[in-house]
């Protein structure tokens, strides 16, 4: 193992730590939960590895809503999650996941959090108040950006947002303005169409937008927060029109993960995270390839 490796897996054990210390000084607590499961979020864009008639679970976030729902309220996971064919300069089929969610708090708050905890884990790993990455210094004590996705697409874009969804180009676009994000400070992308946050509650006063957000720093997308969904009703639709852009894909229809949405009924307003461990990592040590901050590729096995 040569030596950038080497001192890149102390990194990753520093920030490990770091994020633990961070989360227990805010009241969390660190839970568990299974990673095969009988039924995965139905979601048209993310596929599942199957495994002896279950699913390794794409993100641990049902199982953690269903304990939300069963009276933990603030609660942290940093697990293994897997995905099919997901191979790249920024993407491993098993990843590294930090997921955490609050009840009594919204997005807003949740982009909050997320900020104070990027802060802490720069300054516990020996970095301060600033990152370099690529040739560009961050500074992390400037005000963060936010920006709505109408406002990037404005912005950055070839085409208004109305017409990326139209023309079922929006994903392309976003991979396409993505360079250009959080270059000068940290950016938090969000107020996404609502077809775009299949677990996020919608904004009050306006059905065409959810509560979602995404962070990037130097055109590195770290993470995917939201407001909770907690209508068990419309959140069955919506799995229901997951279901059927698979179908109409070609894709594997999966069960619908009822034992959750039964859970919905008792969950409370709340928000939550998923940040990539591997891709926080990648940005504190510099390096574009996320092959050089884990112990081993999969073609190393």
């Amino acid at each position: 193992m040569n030596a950038l490796i080497n001192k890149n897996l102390e990194l990753r054990a520093n920030i490990l730590q770091a994020i633990r210390i961070f989360f227990a000084a805010h009241n969390y607590l660190e839970v568990e939960t299974p990673i095969s499961i009988p039924a995965p979020a139905p979601e048209a864009h993310i596929d599942a590895i199957e495994s002896e008639g279950l699913f390794l679970h794409t993100s641990p976030e049902l199982c953690m809503k269903r304990l939300l729902a069963s009276g933990y309220p603030r609660i942290f996971q940093i697990c293994k999650c897997f995905r099919q064919n997901e191979r790249g300069s920024r993407h491993l089929p098993e990843f590294t996941m930090l997921e955490w969610y609050s009840a009594g708090s919204d997005y807003s708050d949740m982009m909050d959090e997320c900020e104070a905890l990027i802060k802490y884990a720069a300054a516990e790993s020996g970095y301060g108040n600033q990152i370099k990455y690529q040739g560009r210094r961050i500074d992390l004590d400037k005000p963060w950006t936010r920006m709505t996705v109408a406002e990037a697409f404005d912005k950055y874009a070839s085409m208004p947002v109305e017409k990326a969804l139209s023309d079922d180009r929006f994903d392309e676009t976003v991979a396409e303005i993505e360079p250009s994000l959080g270059q000068s400070t940290p950016l938090f992308l969000y107020d996404y169409p609502a077809s775009c946050g299949a677990l996020a509650k919608l904004k009050t006063g306006n059905s065409s937008i959810a509560e979602r957000f995404e962070l990037y720093i130097c055109g590195l997308e770290l993470c995917n927060g939201f407001t909770e969904l907690t209508d068990p009703n419309e959140q069955r639709a919506r799995f229901e029109k997951e279901l059927a852009h698979r179908k109409k894909a070609g894709k594997k229809a999966y069960p619908m993960p009822d034992k959750f949405l039964e859970s919905l009924f008792h969950m409370p307003d709340a928000s939550g995270n998923a940040l990539g461990l591997d891709r926080l990592v990648m940005l504190f040590a510099g390096t574009t390839t996320i092959d050089d901050v884990v112990a081993f590729t999969p073609e190393e096995l």
